[in-house]
């Protein structure tokens, strides 16, 4: 007698701790589509409430998707950091349906007539302010996701929705190829001035490809030591063009999909009633439009203008002085290399004198203390099954002793895992009768790894990301919102950044780097001179860091914005902005933007959405302020934090839930003092 699909397939047995070591590619298709028949069901029983009096109505709502959701996001994750073809063709065949399903929801007549007849029941009107929240936010995305458009509207965008998923989801498939797929192999002399773990690092993985000399790859631990400190020109200028080149080869060429992409989101804009994709994206955001969000970037961009400038000039003529005034000019693969040798003339401090003192688990052991005296949460590692070996497991209990999270861990690049670094969450707990459904997620990332008898030794950059990482997970871990759609991060995204860049500037207190910067040979704490030449060169060509965060920022916007796709070549568009921000000539067939994943690899990622970055910079550079006074470790300060911001979620308007924490409104102005450009 054969078994119920479900007790076979773990995809539908998924509790608390997800069966990793038992999913296969083969389980996707199934799982999603009996999972989307029980959803439709459900879709259907809530659009005859009114029937029985809407019992239970905006409880259901709020879980409707919960389950397709969790195996969703675990579908994606999979072929995200351990690809094969086979998940790649799982992912493939999952998009559209899901994307019908989810178009059809929004668009769907009853469920949205139910939804309208039940704000006007008494028992909508007696709603909590959280409860009342949701609702008013349910009522508008339905508005904003069609639902009173016409028939052949709704056919037309539900059209439109699917090709953009299956589009995105190529775009971001084509990039992860193309950094698979590149390797160079090089001798060791071609590597004079690489640190030496780099270089050790690179033989190792040469080896074990069966191979003579190093190999070198586009992933990030290898890619900026040797653009840094390689004195090998040619070789810089060979890895800087294979990036550039990522997302253009013949047959995995982006260029197509990025036009295609940009006229699919104004298409769905235009359908909705908006003037542009950006202008739709941002409505329910705390910019309201890209008018707002382009006068933000080109605001930052005028006050750093001179101090970029400035810092090119002083670099050029640092150039010319150590090369020589009939050297070449600069290039793009020169930059970082001549910056960084500028650097160490001038504060007499190389970055990587620091690496032996940011051993991963120490820092990690000392982001947990911070957050223990600060948040008052406790992390303990423990097991679950997980997909990869490199993968750890850990729980988090609050000063009770009540579990109220559970997160992964996946830190090192691998040729199977997309680039960047990135927290997720895969299932939402939350306060219930009597205590709290612990919340579950994960932080990726693509850190040095550890070599050998070498463990991973990090750079302040590769700290930060840790930091930044766990700022949003403790988002996720900490929410009490008893509406699992507001919870955690899912917040507008123009505010989903304060809590991850806020927890990266416990990374230059001295207090906070005496609990996890000790030397991994000796113990001891980083001495006081390296710190002082840290702090010194903190604002190192700050003005060139912020131009380059802008650059991107106004690329996304001028596309989603200004730029129409049905006329002129969005790379060439993206190029001329972002020469505008580079401090020396890009090349003509300069193409960052074709493999720029945050924009272009899911339907809406940070499409439009790239300036929250800076827009959330701003916010914890001031929130921050408030820490910086009263005491890093003030647990008083911590607890108000907490109690406004981190455990709200989209519990209020996040511009309230500022005022709340800081008592008055954001100063537009900190981030440049921080940064020293004012």
């Amino acid at each position: 007698m054969t078994q119920p699909v479900h007790s076979t397939n773990p995809l539908l047995n998924v509790g608390f701790e997800i069966p990793f070591d038992q999913i296969r590619p083969e389980h996707a298709a199934p799982a999603i589509e009996i999972l989307l028949a029980e959803a439709r069901e459900r879709v259907t029983k809530l659009s005859q409430s009114g029937e029985r009096g809407f019992v239970g109505f905006m409880h259901d709502l709020d879980v409707l998707t919960e389950q397709l959701g969790t195996v969703n996001t675990i579908v994606h994750h999979l072929d995200g950091v351990v690809s094969s073809d086979e998940w790649k063709a799982a992912v493939e065949a999952i998009i559209p349906p899901t994307t019908q399903f989810y178009t059809e929801l929004s668009l769907h007549p009853g469920l949205w007539q139910a939804l309208k007849a039940f704000a006007e029941t008494d028992a909508a009107k007696q709603l909590d302010s959280v409860r009342a929240r949701h609702l008013q936010l349910t009522i508008d995305e339905f508005r904003r996701g069609g639902a009173d458009l016409p028939d052949d509207k709704k056919a037309e965008l539900t059209e439109v929705n699917t090709k953009l998923a299956q589009v995105t989801n190529q775009f971001g498939k084509n990039v992860l190829e193309a950094t698979a797929a590149y390797e160079l192999y090089v001798p060791t002399e071609r590597l004079s001035g690489v640190p030496q773990r780099v270089i050790d690092a690179t033989r190792q993985d040469a080896e074990a490809k069966g191979k003579e000399g190093h190999r070198l790859t586009l992933h990030q631990p290898t890619l900026i030591p040797v653009l840094t400190y390689a004195a090998d020109r040619e070789l810089r200028r060979e890895l800087w063009q294979a990036t550039v080149m990522l997302g253009q080869e013949p047959e995995r060429n982006n260029r197509p999909l990025i036009s295609e992409i940009l006229k699919l989101r104004r298409q769905q804009a235009e359908i909705l009633g908006f003037k542009n994709f950006a202008d739709y994206v941002l409505q329910d955001r705390m910019a309201k439009s890209g008018d707002t969000a382009l006068k933000f970037e080109r605001d930052l961009e005028a006050k750093t203008r001179p101090a970029f400038e400035r810092e090119n000039a002083e670099l050029e003529a640092f150039y010319r002085q150590k090369a020589g005034t009939d050297a070449p000019r600069m290039e793009p693969w020169d930059v970082s290399y001549w910056a960084e040798k500028q650097r160490q003339d001038k504060y007499d401090f190389d970055e990587e004198s620091l690496r032996p003192y940011f051993e991963m688990n120490s820092v990690l052991a000392g982001l947990f203390e911070i957050s223990r005296r600060v948040f008052g949460i406790t992390v303990t590692e423990a097991q679950a099954p997980v997909w990869h070996e490199q993968v750890k497991y850990y729980h988090i209990h609050n000063e009770d002793g009540q579990h109220i999270a559970s997160f992964y861990t996946d830190w090192f690049p691998r040729d199977t895992k997309r680039g960047g670094a990135w927290m997720d969450a895969f299932i939402t707990g939350g306060p219930r009768e009597g205590g709290i459904d612990p919340h579950l997620g994960l932080m990726c990332g693509n850190i040095t790894p550890p070599n050998g008898d070498t463990p991973s030794l990090l750079n302040v950059r590769e700290v930060e990301t840790l930091f930044h990482e766990f700022g949003h997970l403790l988002h996720h871990a900490m929410s009490r919102v008893p509406v699992k759609s507001l919870s955690g991060i899912n917040v507008p995204w123009d505010f989903v950044e304060l809590p991850s860049q806020l927890m990266e500037n416990w990374v230059m207190e001295r207090g906070a780097l005496d609990l996890f910067a000790r030397h991994y040979q000796t113990g001891e704490t980083l001495p006081d001179d390296l710190f002082q030449k840290l702090r010194a060169s903190q604002n190192y060509r700050a003005a060139n860091t912020a131009m380059r965060q802008y650059s991107f920022g106004l690329t996304d916007l001028t596309l989603h914005a200004e730029f129409d796709p049905a006329s002129g070549d969005p790379v060439q568009v993206a190029r001329d902005i972002m020469n505008r921000f580079y401090p020396v000539e890009l090349p003509e067939h300069y193409a960052m933007v074709a493999s720029f994943n945050h924009l272009f690899s899911s339907p809406v990622g940070y499409g439009a959405g790239y300036y929250s970055y800076k827009w959330a910079e701003v916010l914890d550079a001031d929130a921050f302020s408030r820490f910086a006074s009263e005491g890093i470790f003030n647990r008083g300060t911590g607890r108000a934090y907490v109690d406004h911001i981190l455990s709200r979620g989209n519990s209020d308007d996040p511009a309230q839930l500022y005022r709340d924490f800081m008592g008055r409104d954001p100063d537009a102005d900190a981030l440049l003092r921080r940064s020293g450009l004012l």
